[in-house]
């Protein structure tokens, strides 16, 4: 079943061919993680990258003057879990990576996915693919502070991150939407009456 699920994440992130997957097959590997454990540490090099079967992900770091956690990036099922910059430069990460709820990935090491690079022009699209994709993810939660209200960053994180908000604490939504408790939910109350109106 791991490897179904594998071989249909590829084929629609990077449209990889069977012919190419089998160079892989042997190169994967599955992990589970318990909820508060870590996919990679403050100032650890990134050794891994994966596809989230189950599960959740936040990337953090800690206000050197408040010593507060605040969430940068969400992870969650289907999607590439990995500290990219880390990763591809391998190179000690500026945060942590850590699991919010129990989960399972399917992973890949850099030194096995630079191999794979050399094997095909299709492991080649692949990591030009999950380039794009960090920049992307980076670019946009970025713009989403400077032209997005709080209101629709919710509303963004609810489409991108659909199953976070009946397994995580919102606190961790809060820091990750950037704003307090109440205020999130204020907007959670009011998202729900628009649906109860629009029901009606």
């Amino acid at each position: 079943m791991e490897l179904i699920y594998l071989q249909t994440m590829l084929k629609a992130f990077a449209n990889i061919s069977a012919e190419d997957y089998a160079l892989s097959k042997d190169f994967w590997s599955i992990k589970t993680y318990k909820k508060g454990s870590f996919f990679n540490n403050y100032r650890g090099i990134c050794k891994t990258a994966g596809f989230i079967m189950d599960g959740a992900f936040r990337a953090y770091h800690i206000d050197e003057k408040t010593e507060a956690e605040k969430n940068v990036f969400l992870y969650s099922k289907d999607q590439i879990v990995v500290a990219y910059k880390s990763f591809i430069d391998q190179v000690p990460c500026n945060y942590y990576t850590q699991a919010l709820t129990d989960a399972t990935i399917i992973s890949i090491s850099y030194d096995k996915l630079i191999k794979l690079y050399t094997l095909s022009h299709g492991w080649e699209r692949f990591g030009r693919l999950m380039a794009e994709y960090a920049s992307k993810i980076a670019v946009e939660r970025m713009e989403s502070f400077l032209f997005q209200t709080p209101e629709e960053r919710y509303l963004n994180m609810m489409n991108n991150h659909p199953e976070i908000l009946n397994t995580v604490q919102l606190y961790h939504i809060s820091s990750y939407l950037g704003i307090q408790g109440p205020s999130l939910s204020r907007i959670r109350k009011r998202l729900c009456h628009v649906n109860d109106f629009n029901r009606g």
